[in-house]
Protein backbone atom coordinates (compact mmCIF):
# COMPACT_ATOMS: atom_id res chain seq x y z
CA UNK A 1 0.00 0.00 0.00
CA UNK A 2 1.06 3.60 -0.85
CA UNK A 3 1.07 6.17 1.63
CA UNK A 4 1.22 10.11 1.17
CA UNK A 5 1.13 12.86 3.58
CA UNK A 6 -2.27 15.52 3.46
CA UNK A 7 -0.01 17.84 1.57
CA UNK A 8 1.06 15.44 -1.24
CA UNK A 9 -2.90 14.22 -0.90
CA UNK A 10 -3.91 18.01 -1.64
CA UNK A 11 -1.55 18.53 -4.13
CA UNK A 12 -2.37 15.57 -6.51
CA UNK A 13 -6.04 16.54 -6.30
CA UNK A 14 -5.29 19.93 -7.01
CA UNK A 15 -2.74 18.91 -10.03
CA UNK A 16 -5.70 16.91 -11.27
CA UNK A 17 -8.30 19.56 -11.31
CA UNK A 18 -6.12 22.04 -12.91
CA UNK A 19 -6.19 24.41 -10.23
CA UNK A 20 -2.50 23.64 -9.25
CA UNK A 21 0.00 25.77 -11.49
CA UNK A 22 2.96 23.95 -13.09
CA UNK A 23 5.85 24.84 -10.72
CA UNK A 24 8.40 23.64 -12.98
CA UNK A 25 9.45 25.92 -15.58
CA UNK A 26 12.21 25.34 -18.75
CA UNK A 27 14.46 28.16 -19.94
CA UNK A 28 13.16 29.91 -23.01
CA UNK A 29 15.02 28.94 -25.86
CA UNK A 30 17.45 26.30 -24.54
CA UNK A 31 17.12 22.46 -25.06
CA UNK A 32 15.60 20.41 -22.36
CA UNK A 33 18.19 19.02 -19.90
CA UNK A 34 17.96 15.67 -18.57
CA UNK A 35 16.93 17.37 -14.90
CA UNK A 36 14.26 18.89 -16.92
CA UNK A 37 12.69 15.72 -18.39
CA UNK A 38 13.27 14.43 -15.02
CA UNK A 39 11.49 16.98 -12.96
CA UNK A 40 8.44 17.11 -15.50
CA UNK A 41 8.43 13.64 -15.63
CA UNK A 42 7.44 13.79 -11.82
CA UNK A 43 5.01 16.82 -12.14
CA UNK A 44 3.09 15.30 -14.35
CA UNK A 45 2.46 12.13 -12.19
CA UNK A 46 1.25 14.30 -9.11
CA UNK A 47 4.25 14.81 -7.09
CA UNK A 48 5.63 18.24 -5.59
CA UNK A 49 8.19 19.14 -7.38
CA UNK A 50 11.18 22.11 -6.80
CA UNK A 51 10.61 25.76 -8.48
CA UNK A 52 13.73 26.20 -10.72
CA UNK A 53 14.92 28.97 -7.74
CA UNK A 54 15.53 26.50 -5.53
CA UNK A 55 18.54 24.89 -7.62
CA UNK A 56 21.36 26.55 -6.78
CA UNK A 57 24.49 28.07 -8.75
CA UNK A 58 27.77 26.78 -9.11
CA UNK A 59 28.39 29.97 -7.73
CA UNK A 60 25.71 30.09 -4.90
CA UNK A 61 26.89 26.30 -3.54
CA UNK A 62 30.23 27.68 -3.16
CA UNK A 63 28.96 30.87 -1.19
CA UNK A 64 27.00 28.19 1.40
CA UNK A 65 29.91 26.28 1.43
CA UNK A 66 32.43 29.14 2.32
CA UNK A 67 29.54 30.03 5.05
CA UNK A 68 29.85 26.80 6.23
CA UNK A 69 33.41 26.15 6.88
CA UNK A 70 32.74 29.42 9.12
CA UNK A 71 29.90 27.67 11.19
CA UNK A 72 32.38 24.48 11.70
CA UNK A 73 34.98 26.48 13.01
CA UNK A 74 32.54 27.97 15.15
CA UNK A 75 31.14 24.54 16.83
CA UNK A 76 34.80 23.85 16.59
CA UNK A 77 35.49 26.94 19.44
CA UNK A 78 33.20 25.66 21.34
CA UNK A 79 33.77 21.70 21.35
CA UNK A 80 37.32 23.28 22.48
CA UNK A 81 35.71 25.26 25.10
CA UNK A 82 32.98 23.42 27.07
CA UNK A 83 33.37 22.22 30.25
CA UNK A 84 31.31 21.59 33.21
CA UNK A 85 30.66 24.56 34.84
CA UNK A 86 30.56 26.78 31.97
CA UNK A 87 27.38 28.10 31.54
CA UNK A 88 25.60 28.43 27.98
CA UNK A 89 26.00 32.58 27.89
CA UNK A 90 29.40 31.52 27.81
CA UNK A 91 29.01 29.41 24.92
CA UNK A 92 26.98 32.42 23.39
CA UNK A 93 29.62 34.57 23.34
CA UNK A 94 32.29 32.09 21.66
CA UNK A 95 30.26 31.98 18.73
CA UNK A 96 29.22 35.94 18.62
CA UNK A 97 33.28 36.34 18.87
CA UNK A 98 34.18 33.78 16.30
CA UNK A 99 31.51 35.20 13.81
CA UNK A 100 33.27 38.88 14.30
CA UNK A 101 36.92 37.54 13.83
CA UNK A 102 35.36 36.21 10.59
CA UNK A 103 32.86 38.77 8.96
CA UNK A 104 30.42 36.08 9.23
CA UNK A 105 26.49 37.27 11.01
CA UNK A 106 24.68 35.04 13.51
CA UNK A 107 21.29 34.60 11.71
CA UNK A 108 19.44 33.52 14.81
CA UNK A 109 20.09 37.03 16.58
CA UNK A 110 16.94 38.94 16.41
CA UNK A 111 15.21 36.40 13.89
CA UNK A 112 11.64 37.09 14.86
CA UNK A 113 12.39 38.07 18.59
CA UNK A 114 15.36 35.86 19.22
CA UNK A 115 17.63 37.41 21.93
CA UNK A 116 20.95 35.12 20.96
CA UNK A 117 23.42 34.19 17.91
CA UNK A 118 23.05 30.48 19.01
CA UNK A 119 21.11 27.94 20.80
CA UNK A 120 22.17 25.50 23.79
CA UNK A 121 19.74 22.77 24.17
CA UNK A 122 20.37 21.11 27.17
CA UNK A 123 18.44 17.42 28.06
CA UNK A 124 15.30 17.73 27.69
CA UNK A 125 15.04 20.66 25.80
CA UNK A 126 14.85 19.45 22.14
CA UNK A 127 15.95 22.80 20.44
CA UNK A 128 16.17 26.62 20.20
CA UNK A 129 17.18 26.86 24.22
CA UNK A 130 18.09 29.93 24.83
CA UNK A 131 21.80 30.63 26.43
CA UNK A 132 21.46 32.43 29.62
CA UNK A 133 23.93 33.04 32.64
CA UNK A 134 21.74 30.58 35.04
CA UNK A 135 22.41 27.82 32.52
CA UNK A 136 25.31 26.13 33.99
CA UNK A 137 26.69 22.78 32.21
CA UNK A 138 26.87 19.77 34.77
CA UNK A 139 29.19 16.73 34.35
CA UNK A 140 26.70 14.27 32.15
CA UNK A 141 24.63 16.49 30.55
CA UNK A 142 24.29 16.22 26.81
CA UNK A 143 23.73 19.33 25.16
CA UNK A 144 22.85 20.58 21.48
CA UNK A 145 24.16 23.71 20.37
CA UNK A 146 22.87 24.86 16.76
CA UNK A 147 24.19 27.50 14.63
CA UNK A 148 24.00 29.04 11.73
CA UNK A 149 26.31 31.28 9.83
CA UNK A 150 25.91 34.57 7.13
CA UNK A 151 28.74 34.93 5.33
CA UNK A 152 28.63 37.44 2.32
CA UNK A 153 24.73 36.61 2.34
CA UNK A 154 24.94 33.31 2.29
CA UNK A 155 23.64 30.88 4.94
CA UNK A 156 24.92 27.48 6.62
CA UNK A 157 23.28 25.60 9.21
CA UNK A 158 24.62 23.03 11.53
CA UNK A 159 24.23 21.69 15.06
CA UNK A 160 26.18 19.11 17.60
CA UNK A 161 25.38 17.24 20.35
CA UNK A 162 28.40 17.13 23.11
CA UNK A 163 28.63 15.18 26.35
CA UNK A 164 29.62 17.60 29.63
CA UNK A 165 32.79 15.95 30.92
CA UNK A 166 33.23 13.35 28.30
CA UNK A 167 30.81 10.84 30.27
CA UNK A 168 27.09 10.46 30.69
CA UNK A 169 24.80 7.40 31.44
CA UNK A 170 24.55 4.58 29.77
CA UNK A 171 21.08 5.59 27.98
CA UNK A 172 22.02 9.43 27.50
CA UNK A 173 25.23 7.87 25.50
CA UNK A 174 22.96 5.56 23.17
CA UNK A 175 20.58 8.23 22.46
CA UNK A 176 23.19 10.68 21.55
CA UNK A 177 24.68 7.89 19.29
CA UNK A 178 21.37 6.64 17.45
CA UNK A 179 20.65 10.62 16.51
CA UNK A 180 23.58 10.83 14.74
CA UNK A 181 22.95 7.55 12.87
CA UNK A 182 19.46 8.81 12.14
CA UNK A 183 21.23 11.89 10.60
CA UNK A 184 23.66 9.92 8.74
CA UNK A 185 20.88 7.31 7.34
CA UNK A 186 18.98 10.20 6.42
CA UNK A 187 21.72 11.73 4.25
CA UNK A 188 22.45 7.72 2.92
CA UNK A 189 18.91 8.07 2.05
CA UNK A 190 18.88 11.17 0.32
CA UNK A 191 19.46 10.44 -3.86
CA UNK A 192 18.94 12.38 -6.98
CA UNK A 193 15.50 12.25 -7.70
CA UNK A 194 14.71 10.71 -4.65
CA UNK A 195 12.23 11.96 -2.21
CA UNK A 196 11.90 13.67 1.00
CA UNK A 197 9.61 10.96 3.00
CA UNK A 198 12.45 8.64 1.80
CA UNK A 199 14.90 11.04 4.27
CA UNK A 200 12.33 10.56 6.97
CA UNK A 201 11.12 6.84 6.30
CA UNK A 202 14.95 5.62 6.94
CA UNK A 203 15.35 8.33 10.12
CA UNK A 204 11.95 6.77 11.49
CA UNK A 205 12.50 3.01 10.67
CA UNK A 206 16.29 3.35 12.62
CA UNK A 207 14.84 5.63 15.21
CA UNK A 208 11.62 3.08 16.46
CA UNK A 209 14.02 0.49 16.46
CA UNK A 210 15.60 1.21 20.27
CA UNK A 211 11.65 2.96 21.46
CA UNK A 212 12.51 6.68 20.84
CA UNK A 213 10.20 9.22 19.19
CA UNK A 214 11.34 11.70 16.21
CA UNK A 215 9.62 15.29 16.92
CA UNK A 216 6.98 15.26 14.27
CA UNK A 217 6.13 19.29 15.05
CA UNK A 218 9.62 20.61 13.85
CA UNK A 219 11.38 19.75 10.73
CA UNK A 220 14.88 20.27 8.43
CA UNK A 221 14.46 23.19 5.78
CA UNK A 222 15.92 24.02 2.35
CA UNK A 223 18.68 26.93 3.08
CA UNK A 224 21.52 29.28 1.26
CA UNK A 225 20.02 31.80 0.20
CA UNK A 226 17.53 32.65 3.03
CA UNK A 227 17.50 31.27 6.39
CA UNK A 228 14.34 29.17 5.36
CA UNK A 229 13.39 28.01 2.64
CA UNK A 230 11.76 24.68 0.34
CA UNK A 231 11.36 22.10 0.71
CA UNK A 232 10.19 21.15 4.80
CA UNK A 233 12.51 18.08 5.31
CA UNK A 234 10.36 15.61 7.67
CA UNK A 235 12.07 13.26 9.87
CA UNK A 236 9.44 10.47 9.26
CA UNK A 237 6.93 9.51 7.39
CA UNK A 238 6.75 7.03 3.70
CA UNK A 239 8.84 6.64 0.63
CA UNK A 240 7.97 8.47 -2.28
CA UNK A 241 5.79 11.28 -0.54
CA UNK A 242 7.16 15.25 -0.10
CA UNK A 243 9.45 17.29 -2.82
CA UNK A 244 11.10 15.82 -5.33
CA UNK A 245 14.96 15.81 -4.55
CA UNK A 246 17.26 17.04 -7.41
CA UNK A 247 20.94 18.02 -7.60
CA UNK A 248 21.69 21.83 -6.87
CA UNK A 249 19.09 21.48 -3.75
CA UNK A 250 20.49 22.48 -0.33
CA UNK A 251 18.57 21.63 2.50
CA UNK A 252 19.23 20.70 5.98
CA UNK A 253 18.50 17.13 7.65
CA UNK A 254 18.32 17.95 11.74
CA UNK A 255 15.96 14.88 13.20
CA UNK A 256 15.31 15.11 16.91
CA UNK A 257 15.29 12.12 18.60
CA UNK A 258 13.76 12.11 21.95
CA UNK A 259 14.18 9.21 24.60
CA UNK A 260 10.18 8.72 25.26
CA UNK A 261 7.50 10.30 23.15
CA UNK A 262 7.84 12.51 20.08
CA UNK A 263 5.37 15.16 21.55
CA UNK A 264 6.68 18.23 22.20
CA UNK A 265 5.52 21.99 24.15
CA UNK A 266 6.78 25.44 24.47
CA UNK A 267 8.15 26.14 28.01
CA UNK A 268 6.10 28.42 29.54
CA UNK A 269 8.61 29.74 31.80
CA UNK A 270 10.41 30.92 28.18
CA UNK A 271 9.46 34.77 27.84
CA UNK A 272 10.36 34.63 24.31
CA UNK A 273 8.43 31.56 23.67
CA UNK A 274 11.11 29.85 22.13
CA UNK A 275 12.40 26.74 24.10
CA UNK A 276 10.92 23.26 23.08
CA UNK A 277 10.90 20.23 25.83
CA UNK A 278 9.98 17.27 25.57
CA UNK A 279 6.41 16.11 26.36
CA UNK A 280 7.41 13.58 28.91
CA UNK A 281 10.35 15.78 29.78
CA UNK A 282 12.86 12.97 28.88
CA UNK A 283 16.38 13.72 27.39
CA UNK A 284 16.22 14.87 23.37
CA UNK A 285 18.95 14.41 21.37
CA UNK A 286 19.57 15.81 17.80
CA UNK A 287 22.69 16.44 14.84
CA UNK A 288 22.29 19.22 11.86
CA UNK A 289 23.99 19.34 8.51
CA UNK A 290 23.56 21.44 5.85
CA UNK A 291 23.97 19.37 2.75
CA UNK A 292 23.81 20.04 -1.14
CA UNK A 293 22.50 17.52 -3.87
CA UNK A 294 24.76 16.14 -6.37
CA UNK A 295 24.51 13.84 -9.23
CA UNK A 296 25.75 11.12 -7.06
CA UNK A 297 24.18 12.07 -3.63
CA UNK A 298 24.38 14.47 -1.19
CA UNK A 299 27.62 16.32 0.24
CA UNK A 300 28.42 18.08 3.25
CA UNK A 301 28.50 21.82 3.40
CA UNK A 302 29.21 21.56 7.01
CA UNK A 303 31.80 19.42 7.76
Amino acid sequence: MKYCTFADAIHKIEFKMGLKKKRWHCLPGQPLTELDKQVMYWENKGKLVPTRDLIKTPEQIEGIRKSGVVNTGCLDAVAEAIHPGMNTQEIDDICMQYCKDHDAIPACLNYEGYPKSVCTSINEVVCHGIPKEEDVLQEGDIVNVDMTTIVDGYYADASRMFIVGGKTTPEKEQLVRVAKECLELGAEAAKPYSFVGDIGHAIEKHCKKYGYGVVRDLCGHGVGLQFHEEPEVLHYGHKGTGMLLVPGMVFTIEPMINMGTWKVFIDADDPYGWEVITGDEKPSAQWEHTFVMTEHGVEVLTH
